[in-house]
């Protein structure tokens, strides 16, 4: 009689079998091997924090979504993303950091939210980030791009646009048209690629902005082609707006001096990101083939990281993928391949009596970094590598000790051969 628990793990929380998780951990292996190309240095914050940390700079549906808990005196809350941890890591170790501080951050964090499509309470973030100490060049809001862009052609993308704006360019514009709630207005206008445009329309005219704005806004952000030389042209007197679109046509350059393809980057005015941080520049990125998805990778400039814990002003740029959501997308349309079922490249088979044989060749082509299990009864072991397609099998018998040659073989082809170990080092370093 069994028991009644349901094994199910609970909603929001992502389980993959072997295959899968594989699949999964060569993409986290492809941005942690560009992260060091790019010189970004690894950190690791804990996954649970001090509340009053993580609530700081939280408020509304945020701050309702956080996991909390009490244990003894102390309230404990779980990081809902990688960027407020990192501004209180920051400030903490401020004295011994190198600046510009360059991170490579990846981690699961925690969101109370309802599951559905595309949303999970656990997932793993990866974050890029750079830091500076009183100031920071806007040279590294290109680099950021061309950090995102090898990241997403490394795994695997061709298809793909970096949406770039700046955020000066939008507030600027607001402001000269009289409307005192930018910040406001970024908010709404983030939500292009979800809504309808009469959706849009409705909540800026909460905002009690009048008709006439409205269309000034949407044909600002409609603006396309030589979209540089055209916010030039706009008679705007706003200091904000020309900082913008002086910071917006140097990091434009600075693009194209990185030999990024242009069919995967453009300028998009329509681009606000609604997060209030951003204080510049700011990404979106979205897969070609799959604008369902909704943006990918994203990301900006904000002026001052840490401001809530420490006096000194700490500037920065970043961007983030979801990786989680991600694979959980392309592995819902078959586009994760999934084929490899284990990392192991030989498996040997001691046969009884000479399980002591099989454990040192064993070890001895772990040394030569050769994936290697070992499995003590010939009856079903074939069958084992083959379900988990391992490439080869080597035998080990009393004709193999005596002849002190191994009988190793080739599961795709079936050939077989006998070698003595040195041969078969060769062989399998040569092939694996």
């Amino acid at each position: 009689m069994g028991n009644n628990i349901n094994t199910q793990p609970m909603p929001g929380f992502m389980e993959l079998l072997p295959n899968q998780q594989i699949a999964f951990n060569k993409m986290l292996d492809k941005i942690n091997e560009v992260y060091k190309l790019y010189g970004f240095r690894p950190i690791e914050t804990p996954i649970l924090e001090r509340a009053e940390v993580l609530l700081t700079k939280s408020g509304g549906e945020t701050e309702k979504q956080i996991y909390q808990f009490q244990k003894g005196d102390n309230n404990i809350a779980m990081r809902f993303d990688l960027t407020v941890p990192l501004a209180r890591y920051v400030a903490q170790y401020q004295n011994d950091l190198v600046f510009p501080f360059k991170i490579g951050n990846i981690g699961k964090v925690y969101r109370g939210e309802k599951p559905q499509a595309g949303r999970f309470r656990e997932f793993y973030q990866c974050d890029a980030d750079i830091i500076g100490r009183d100031e920071l060049d806007i040279s590294f809001d290109a680099e950021i791009i061309s950090l995102m862009y090898t990241i997403l052609t490394g795994l695997g993308f061709d298809k793909f646009k970096i949406k770039i704006n700046n955020r000066k360019v939008m507030s600027g514009f607001f402001q000269s048209l009289d409307m005192d709630s930018p910040a406001d207005i970024l908010r709404i206008l983030d939500k292009l690629d979800r809504l309808k445009r009469e959706d849009i329309v409705f909540e800026l005219k909460e905002l009690k902005i009048d008709d006439e704005k409205i269309d000034k806004i949407f044909e600002f952000i409609e603006t396309k082609d030589d979209i540089i030389e055209k916010l030039k042209e706009f008679d705007i007197q706003n200091e904000i707006y020309w900082q913008g679109v002086e910071e917006l046509e140097y990091v434009d350059n600075r693009v194209k001096d990185l030999s990024i393809d242009e069919e995967n980057y453009e300028i998009d005015l329509g681009l606000s990101r609604g997060l209030d941080y951003y204080t510049g520049t700011v990404y979106e990125t979205f897969l070609t083939d799959y604008p369902e998805f909704g943006s990918i990778y994203s990301g900006g400039r904000y002026d001052n990281l840490s401001s809530y814990y420490t006096d000194n002003r700490f500037p920065g740029v970043g961007c983030s993928i979801g990786l989680t959501r991600l694979f959980d997308c392309l592995l819902k349309e078959n586009q994760i391949d999934t084929t490899q079922q284990t990392s192991t490249n030989v498996l040997i088979v001691g046969m009884e009596g000479f399980d002591t044989y099989a454990l040192e060749l064993g070890n001895r082509l772990r040394g030569f970094g050769i994936n290697t299990e070992v499995l003590f009864q010939l009856k079903g072991s074939f069958k084992y590598a083959d379900r988990l397609n391992i490439p080869y099998v080597v035998v080990i018998g009393e004709d193999e000790i005596e002849s002190s040659k191994y009988t190793l073989k080739e599961m795709a082809s079936g050939e077989q051969v006998m070698l003595e170990q040195e041969e078969l080092i060769a062989k399998l370093r040569g092939n694996i």
